[in-house]
């Protein structure tokens, strides 16, 4: 208390000697008085003190009023104004009277005192409290992932840049609007729209996380996969005064899942189906089935015939540019609904769907032939491929894809027996 300095502005000469003496009664430091606003600011400058005494009717000129303003938010000293009886009056009657913001220039020292040692202990806890919030704010920014934050309602106080980069809003055309008008999320899995998450947050008092296939509608219409929770917001006595929303662009792990899931479940030279993916598919088809009593599908397992003499003959890298160009014309050989997979080595699958009879299936596996019948030329070599195809057809009562498989394989291998570039019905 006693190294404050206070620095006076009061015109009227005896007032302000009065004034400074009772300060310094108290264990205050006066160094200056001022009787006129031309000089305060340097005065300000040059004393630094800890708090300001002026007159509120000069505080109220023009050049005044742009004073007080410099020396609360440059120099962020508080100022604490003196007020004669008429001026006390008008502030009450206006209502514009902030606690412990003025003091009466004739009043006791106790009030004199109390007056001072407020205006200072209120600039101290503001002062802590715009350093908090700006440590607490720059935390916020410097996050990698996006953070709005809302009041009670639901409306929202504060978002990060990140935030404003990811919803295409401005943290101040933001400022106070409902959640879902600037954050508006999409469930895809439930095709609808999710309510305000930060009420939802609020009213179960845990921490919510985003549904799974959680899509966010940007304000210039971009739809952008998003992640991470959102979480009420709790003052020291556990009150909820808000909640904050965390979101990541969740694009790129969406793209890694997806090419991971389809690695697994696609052959990496022909990019076709590979052995779990057509099992998966067959399956499904043999539940289908068995719904509809005319649901009829058939299974077709080919084997290229000589490709172990092409890849002795021409290499593993011709090799390769074959089976990937048999691919190609076995696709073309099928409706799009239809599934051609590679086992490996020279070994492909076909699952045809929603079939007529076993015509349906000798015409596709006719085709296949006919297809596989011109040559094919690889990096300069004309190389005729033929192949043996071993049909399964789903009247007979199968329960396991494994089993259609099985049949279809005897089948083809009977045909190969047989002189090979052949078909044959199980």
């Amino acid at each position: 208390m006693f190294d404050h300095k206070i620095l006076v502005v009061e015109d009227e000469k005896v007032l302000a000697l009065d004034i400074r003496n009772s300060l310094q009664k108290l264990g205050y430091s006066v160094p200056e008085i001022t009787a006129s606003d031309d000089d305060v600011l340097q005065k300000v400058a040059e004393t630094n003190p800890h708090l300001v005494l002026i007159d509120i009717c000069l505080a109220r000129e023009i050049n005044g009023i742009k004073i007080v303003d410099i020396i609360q938010n440059h120099f962020h000293i508080p100022v604490l104004y003196l007020t004669d009886y008429s001026e006390e009056i008008k502030l009450h009657q206006q209502q514009l009277s902030e606690p412990f913001g003025h003091i009466p220039k004739q009043c006791a020292e106790k009030d004199l005192h109390f007056a001072v040692e407020m205006a200072i202990y209120k600039h101290q806890i503001s002062r802590k409290f715009e350093e908090e919030r700006q440590r607490l704010t720059a935390i916020i920014n410097s996050m990698g992932c996006a953070v709005v934050v809302t009041y009670a309602n639901g409306r929202i106080q504060m978002m990060n840049p990140v935030a404003e980069a990811l919803t295409g809003w401005k943290q101040e055309e933001a400022y106070g609007k409902d959640l879902v008008e600037v954050v508006s999320l999409i469930d895809k899995d439930m095709d609808e729209v999710i309510d305000n998450l930060a009420t939802q947050a609020i009213q179960a008092g845990e921490v919510l996380n985003l549904p799974d296939n959680c899509t966010l509608l940007a304000k210039d219409g971009k739809k952008v996969p998003i992640g991470d929770c959102v979480a009420p917001i709790r003052d020291l006595d556990g009150n909820i005064s808000g909640a904050v929303l965390v979101l990541q662009d969740i694009t790129k792990r969406k793209q890694i899942e997806a090419q991971l899931l389809r690695n697994a479940c696609h052959d990496a030279l022909t990019a076709l189906p590979n052995r779990v993916l057509f099992i998966d598919r067959l399956r499904q088809t043999i539940e289908r089935s068995k719904r509809r009593n005319d649901y009829n599908f058939a299974v077709l397992f080919l084997d290229l015939d000589g490709f172990k003499g092409i890849n002795d003959r021409f290499g593993h890298s011709i090799g390769d540019d074959f089976l990937v160009a048999i691919a190609r014309r076995l696709e073309s050989c099928l409706r799009s609904g239809d599934t051609v997979a590679r086992f490996g080595g020279d070994e492909f699958a076909v699952l045809i769907e929603d079939i007529k009879d076993v015509t349906d299936a000798t015409n596709v596996a006719k085709r296949i032939q006919e297809s596989l019948s011109v040559p094919l030329n690889i990096n300069g070599y004309q190389i005729c491929p033929t192949a043996s195809i071993g049909i399964a057809l789903s009247g007979h009562g199968y329960d396991e894809p494994q089993n259609l498989l099985r049949d279809a394989d005897i089948a083809m291998y009977r045909a190969k027996r047989q002189g090979k570039a052949r078909y044959g019905i199980f």
